[in-house]
């Protein structure tokens, strides 16, 4: 196991620009695959996951472009595949929101168990559960996760438990979903109300993003063809806010 050796005892001073929001920025690379056109998504922050990430999507046919650091042109309506079974899948649990993009996409997807930090802490029955109150029928076995769906259907979906990712990957398949999809207990994160901005500014129609309850008004088509910004990492900005007082220091953070 590594660690660091910190020499406190120093005021920390300076300009410091926040990155984009690893948590939104997976999340919407992910959504990105359920487009009926290509979008530019800008603000990427520079960490492996969000490299493995769009590997796995140049794995499946998507057409990947890097425009500039942290800025990409994404494109999916090359895809080939509707399996995800690549030993890569395993190196990021954020894989498994293409759970959702793909069954959106093509009414059915089957997807290695995504690895990343401890994955079986985290329960997948909850996704499974809402993409069965879409009209699919999901399960599990032997490592991988299949579901599948004559026509996706929106309906209403009460969260046992208040789920990030489950209220991601419900919100990715509803979008295409005939009718309304209705999410109760749904997550609250900024990064879900990112998500949901991303999704309309692509032509979705997704309502009440930031409270418990989210309501999606699923679209045939989503045409896209538009350029969208993550937002910044509250998480990171928060880190420097607290650090400036803690030393005593004077840090202006820039970006957020």
């Amino acid at each position: 196991m590594g660690s660091y050796i910190i020499k406190g005892g120093q005021a920390l001073k300076g300009k410091v620009k926040i990155g984009g929001s690893k948590n939104a920025s997976l999340a919407v690379l992910a959504a990105a695959m359920a487009l009926d056109g290509p979008c530019i998504i800008d603000n990427l922050p520079a960490i492996s996951d969000i490299d493995v990430l769009l590997q796995i999507f140049s794995d499946i046919g998507a057409t990947v472009e890097y425009l500039e650091p942290g800025k990409v042109r994404l494109d999916a309506r090359t895809i080939n595949t509707h399996e995800v079974l690549h030993d890569r899948v395993t190196q990021l649990r954020g894989s498994y929101y293409l759970l959702g993009a793909l069954l959106g996409r093509f009414g059915k997807v089957a997807l290695r168990m995504p690895g990343g930090c401890d994955f079986g802490t985290r329960p997948i029955d909850l996704h499974l559960k809402g993409f069965q109150a879409l009209g699919a029928k999901a399960e599990l076995g032997h490592g991988i996760v299949s579901c599948q769906a004559e026509a996706l259907t929106g309906g209403g979906i009460f969260l046992d438990t208040v789920s990030v990712g489950a209220t991601v990957n419900i919100m990715l398949a509803a979008v295409k979903a005939r009718g309304k999809t209705v999410i109760d207990n749904a997550a609250r994160e900024p990064h879900i109300v990112d998500v949901a901005n991303f999704l309309n500014a692509m032509g979705a129609d997704v309502r009440g993003a930031g409270t418990d309850v989210i309501r999606i008004n699923g679209r045939p088509t989503l045409p896209a063809n538009q350029e969208y910004t993550v937002i910044p990492d509250q998480i990171e900005a928060g880190t420097y806010m607290i650090l400036a007082p803690l030393t005593r220091g004077d840090i202006t953070v820039q970006g957020v």
